[in-house]
């Protein structure tokens, strides 16, 4: 879980407001009152983190089950929290959020699998999770898994959080088709940067959230140019990100196809410059590299 406030250079990772703070930034950031922050965990598949509390506020990015977040105001349905994987902060609705513990054992390895009431595929579903959610097993039955909250999960479609898969690039191949959406990071939605973070987390990488982040903090820069690149490395333009299958294929998540797609790394370029976005601006391999 990310706790560390040193760096206080990125806006979206400092929990500071004019009338709050997190006491940690006492005599660093001026606030009328500072507070501890309290443990908490989501409890729901999926939850929007907004600029403000309001449910038609900007969404910069989502919380999903079994994340660890840092609460430091609940008011009006709205909580005010910073996620603990990589330090956003935001609103959330306080609904979204239960009791810290118990921790996660597992994660969801399919793209999406459904919860039950019971070890039974016939019962009526009770809800869904996604790729990459964290789960409190508490037993097993009938090859489902039961969770910390009474539900059951089809335990094929789940694996112990000590287990990677190291390939996270296929991972992405995975995702292929995958709508297109803003701040999305689940198999339901993904933008750039939260394909990237996905498919880096589930390899057991820990990676920033947006795609300025990532530049600054993943991997070691490459020479200039579109020549000896291999699958793994990270394309970066200014606000965009995508990932490469080998050492002329792009996969990322994009508005021009509004879904995660494959499409030659030239081809990609060409475009994104002929629409003003400008020219590439890195790209990163990750040490070690995911090359074979």
């Amino acid at each position: 879980m990310l706790d560390d406030l040193d760096d206080l250079s990125d806006p979206r990772l400092i929990p500071a407001r004019p009338d709050l703070a997190d006491i940690r930034l006492r005599g660093r950031i001026a606030a009328a009152q500072y507070v501890v922050g309290e443990a908490r965990r989501v409890v729901v598949p999926s939850a929007p983190l907004r600029r403000a509390p309001r449910f038609d506020a900007a969404v910069d990015t989502e919380a999903v089950m079994g994340d660890a977040v840092t609460l430091y105001e609940a008011e009006e349905g709205f909580a005010w929290v910073r996620l603990g994987h990589d330090g956003y902060v935001g609103y959330l609705a306080e609904a979204a959020l239960g009791p810290v513990d118990p921790a996660p054992t597992h994660r969801v390895t399919a793209l999406r699998t459904f919860l039950y009431p019971g070890p039974d595929l016939k019962l009526p579903a009770t809800g869904y999770l996604t790729l990459g959610a964290r789960l409190s097993v508490v037993g097993e039955a009938g090859g489902y898994l039961r969770l910390a909250t009474g539900d059951h999960v089809f335990a094929g479609h789940c694996a112990a959080l000590d287990r990677t898969d190291t390939d996270f690039a296929a991972t992405a191949e995975r995702l292929v088709g995958t709508p297109y959406l803003w701040g999305g990071r689940t198999s339901l939605g993904l933008d750039c940067s939260g394909l990237v973070q996905l498919c880096l987390d589930l390899a057991g990488i820990a990676a920033p959230r947006d795609a300025d982040q990532q530049e600054g903090g993943l991997g070691a820069a490459l020479p200039p140019g579109l020549d000896g690149l291999a699958r793994g490395d990270l394309v970066f333009w200014r606000g965009h990100v995508g990932l490469m299958l080998d050492a002329t294929r792009l996969i990322h998540a994009n508005g021009f196809h509004m879904a995660v797609a494959v499409e030659p790394l030239r081809d990609a370029v060409a475009r994104i410059l002929e629409k003003s976005y400008g020219p590439v601006t890195s790209i990163r391999r990750l040490i070690p590299s995911a090359a074979t």
